[in-house]
């Protein structure tokens, strides 16, 4: 027993020398890590089912699509060096690294890719974002169950290296559509060999820059370097951490320690404070997203559009932007933010009119629906815990029961609050969305038959034009059929767009090559620490 004993302590007193030459390599070589603050806590890793910006930071830097965002947002290749186009752009071929690997070595191929994208569009995954690859030729006829078969599905390998991906039709915007999580691909040998447990870590392999070690949840998930990824020698940091950040004082103040790198937005009240004491820290930049309350027009109380105008009406989006946010957000009356190429947005009717009057007009339409201050409209108003969104929400319910509205508010974290609007276990919601690529349909299918239309929004005439655009090769005609969809949502008054969107982030000094860009994406890849 002694002898073992020794035997044991000796092996314990190799591996403390063993840690600590470990350690000083690290220093000596300039080992990198990166701390970064993503917002909310993940639902789950896997691509074919997150549905949130917070995810894809993480999902982002595991996987790599066949095409990936530049440090300043623009489409580049990924897992694929280059594709060819068909005439007619409905057929595209896409060419495989040879030197590409999932992270336990094996390599990636295009049988991975065929194998996640009918595993997106079986119905049974129930993938959130499958809509966003209709496109591609039969893919919403799987995902809606009219056909069962998956290899109709317009997707096949040509050989291991050389991936064909047939659609509907010319969709100009596809490549940008590939860069979304949705279409990043997942190993087939790992899922076949697992299942559901394939994300876990210990199981979870990927083909991007960093793969999974850990992952605690509501306190941390840890990546390393992936040392299979064909371009690890462009890679700098070498460990993220990445830290569920609803509370934005908090973030802060960890921020201020040291203790962040990087966060995801910052507390809206502590930003005069910001600007004067970390001008260089505080990055406020435009961005490509709209804030807005969705209605559940499931419920009787909207039904009446009446209703639904007074309340958009009532809302005073100067105030909101210039006087509780000040972060430049900008007041929205349309659906679709500005600056998408040629684009007209189509705004709310009464924009331009004083708010005085507005709000006049609006209590009117209130009581000819019925209401009164004896008998208001009692409302349930829900949003995810976050500063902004509660100091939003206070004074919504503060303008609306000028006419006649009286309002509960109701907060949960980002998680379970998404999960009740998809749900559709809501009255008024906030929501928010940031595009995925530049294009108006990104916004539009939101009040599409799509998962993601959570007030279920359904009109005859809005779907038929969303499906001519869809159809049409020409991109004028296309972007006025889009036009011609968004004015017929804001004259239903379909939903309440609220403002545009800024991206409001916290950067170190020390992080090198975060770049802003109107996506508001930034891979880990491009950045790296100077101490």
């Amino acid at each position: 027993m002694k002898k073992k004993h020794r035997r044991n302590t000796l092996k314990n007193m190799l591996l403390t020398v063993l840690s600590v030459l470990s350690l000083g390599l690290a220093s000596i070589t300039g080992a990198q890590t990166l701390h970064r603050g993503i917002g909310g806590e993940p639902g789950t890793l896997d691509p074919n089912l997150v549905s949130g910006n917070w995810e894809d930071m993480v999902v982002g830097d595991l996987f790599l699509g066949l095409v990936t965002d530049a440090a300043d947002g623009r489409v580049i290749p990924g897992a694929a060096t280059d594709w060819t186009v068909s005439d007619d752009g409905t057929v595209y071929t896409f060419h495989l690294r040879k030197d590409g690997k999932w992270s336990d070595g094996q390599p990636v191929t295009a049988h991975d890719f065929v194998f996640s994208l009918r595993r997106v569009m079986d119905p049974q995954t129930a993938s959130t974002y499958a809509y966003i690859l209709y496109p591609i030729k039969n893919a919403e006829a799987i995902n809606t169950g009219m056909i069962r078969d998956l290899s109709q599905l317009g997707v096949r390998a040509i050989d291991d290296y050389t991936l064909e991906i047939t659609l509907e039709s010319s969709t100009p915007y596809f490549l940008e559509l590939l860069t979304h999580y949705t279409a990043f691909p997942i190993p087939k040998h790992v899922v076949e060999r697992y299942g559901k447990d394939w994300v876990k870590p210990g199981h979870l392999v990927s083909n991007g820059a960093y793969k999974l070690v850990e992952w605690l949840p509501q306190t941390h998930i840890k990546a390393v370097k992936n040392e299979w990824f064909y371009d690890a020698d462009h890679v700098a940091i070498d460990t993220v951490f990445y830290y569920p950040t609803e509370d934005r004082s908090a973030a802060l103040k960890r921020f201020r320690a040291g203790e962040l790198d990087l966060n995801y937005e910052f507390p809206i009240d502590q930003y005069d404070w910001l600007r004067e004491n970390m001008p260089e820290e505080t990055v406020v930049s435009p961005q490509l997203g709209v804030y807005y309350y969705p209605l559940n027009l499931r419920n009787p109380k909207f039904q009446d559009v009446r209703v639904r105008k007074a309340l958009s009406m009532a809302i005073n989006r100067e105030v909101i932007t210039d006087k509780i946010l000040k972060t430049g957000e900008v007041p929205a009356y349309s659906f679709v933010p500005p600056g998408i190429g040629d684009y007209r947005i189509q705004e709310l009717d009464f924009k331009g009119m004083p708010y005085n009057k507005r709000l006049e007009e609006a209590r009117k339409l209130m009581e000819a629906a019925g209401y009164s201050e004896d008998r208001p409209l009692e409302l349930v108003l829900r949003y995810n815990t976050h500063d902004a969104h509660k100091k939003v929400a206070v004074a919504v319910a503060a303008m609306w029961k000028a006419i006649h509205v009286k309002t509960q508010l109701l907060n949960s974290e980002v998680a379970v609050h998404y999960a009740e609007l998809k749900e559709a276990n809501f009255e008024v919601a906030r929501a928010g969305w940031v595009g995925d690529y530049a294009d108006p349909q990104n916004f539009l299918s939101l009040l599409e038959p799509t998962p993601n239309n959570y007030g279920g929004y359904n009109n005859a005439q809005f779907n038929a034009l969303m499906k001519q655009a869809a159809e049409t090769q020409d991109s004028t005609q296309r972007t006025r059929l889009m036009e011609q969809a968004e004015r017929i949502a804001m004259d239903d008054y379909a939903t309440i767009p609220i403002y545009y969107y800024v991206a409001t982030n916290l950067v170190s000094q020390k992080v090198k090559g975060w770049v802003p860009n109107v996506l508001d994406k930034h891979r880990t890849r491009w950045m790296s620490i100077e101490r």
